[in-house]
């Protein structure tokens, strides 16, 4: 097994790296208190080529490998988590379903903007009544000619204010549970569609989170993604790839938390010597160093089954429940090692605590990632 990194796949960390830091991190903080979306950064992300980083280039895409994606991810998260989760989300929720699912039409129309970066995506399936319970679709498309009508309302929509297209479920059958539902692509322009209330959050203040209201949208049948009653199936297959870029989200959250607290572990005296000197303090950093590395290469596991074609819910469902829990226990005890200034907002940790949080609910939460792992692994040793 070879764990070394290809010189392309150094390249790209690189590169993303040295942007995230010289173009992002300075204004993160700006971003999350003002609640604002970071319309200009992700149009640059775009330009740099990681809006749709596995797309082939024949769409417009950067052709890369999973492994390329997911080290991309964390160098955006560790430098701003809410556009780390933008990006994810146009990434694998959108432009993957759109390339792997999309008629040859629908790929040639829509694929190439969204790879591109030129158009912004959104995944829209959450509803009041249907969060874990995905299949509980009350949002209804019915058939008229040659297009559906679609009546209902999303909520936890991220980006989906600022999203020039979205993929949306609805029920086409309600009769049939979850395999009544579809998928549609549809515009932010079409008559119907309408944003509603937006949400003030704990953490990634500055990805905003919206409601979507539909009120007999009119989809064109060309607009279906695969085909009429496959929705879930691709919702779920999605939702796989989602769950490592929130994986790599989570280790780009917590390596930001565990070099702020070195740097200052090694900086602050007490005591007449730096407090990395204390036997508490180094087992707290030993601690984040083995949660951080096991987290990445359980990360990369993941990324590398998807990019060998294997079914990978099981490694993607364990790379998010570990890293997502990891990031909430590495930002909390960076806190803890800044003390008192780990609780203010003169240094990042307070950010990233907040911002680990939500890594642990949404793609799935810890405890449905627990579902799908053990569901898988009583299904393989049948």
């Amino acid at each position: 097994m070879d764990f070394a990194l290809t010189q392309e796949q150094k390249m790209i960390r690189d590169a993303t790296r040295d942007f995230a830091q010289k173009e992002i991190a300075p204004v993160a903080a700006e971003l999350d208190k003002e609640e604002r979306f970071p319309t200009e950064i992700v149009k640059k992300l775009g330009q740099l080529g990681l809006m749709g980083m596995t797309i082939p280039t024949e769409y417009g895409g950067g052709g890369m490998d999973n492994i390329s994606y997911v080290m991309a991810v964390e160098e955006i998260a560790k430098a701003c988590a809410s556009t780390g989760i933008v990006m994810s989300v146009h990434n694998s929720l959108v432009t993957y379903p759109v390339y792997e699912f999309g008629s040859d039409e629908l790929k040639k129309k829509y694929l190439p903007a969204l790879a591109k970066g030129e158009k912004l995506g959104a995944f829209s399936l959450t509803e009041p009544n249907a969060g874990s319970d995905a299949g509980n679709q009350q949002t209804l498309a019915v058939e008229d000619g040659d297009h559906y009508v679609i009546n209902g309302s999303k909520i936890f929509v991220t980006a989906g204010n600022m999203a020039d297209l979205i993929i949306l479920f609805a029920a086409t059958d309600k009769s049939l549970g979850h395999k009544g539902i579809s998928a549609f692509l549809i515009e932010k322009e079409w008559e119907g569609f309408k944003i509603g209330s937006l949400e003030h959050k704990l953490g990634i203040r500055a990805a905003s989170t919206a409601e979507l209201v539909l009120t007999d949208l009119k989809v064109p049948k060309e607009n279906v993604l695969g085909s009429v009653g496959q929705g879930f199936k691709i919702g779920l297959r999605a939702l796989d790839g989602a769950r490592i870029g929130v994986a790599a989200q989570a280790v780009g959250i917590a390596q930001a938390a565990y070099e702020t607290a070195v740097k200052y572990a090694k900086q602050r005296e007490q005591f007449g010597k730096p407090i990395s000197s204390f036997q508490a303090i180094q087992w707290m950093i030993a601690d984040m160093t083995v949660k951080i590395e096991a987290a990445r290469l359980l990360l990369w596991e993941a990324a590398f089954a998807k990019d060998t074609k294997k079914y990978f819910s099981k490694e993607a469902a364990m790379a998010k429940l570990f890293a997502s829990e990891m990031a909430s226990k590495c930002a909390s005890d960076a806190i803890q090692i800044l003390g008192g200034y780990g609780y203010t907002r003169e240094y990042p940790v307070e950010r990233n605590y907040r911002d680990a949080r939500i890594t642990q609910i949404y793609e799935g939460t810890s405890e449905v990632q627990k579902l799908v792992i053990a569901a898988t692994v009583l299904k393989e040793m049948e």
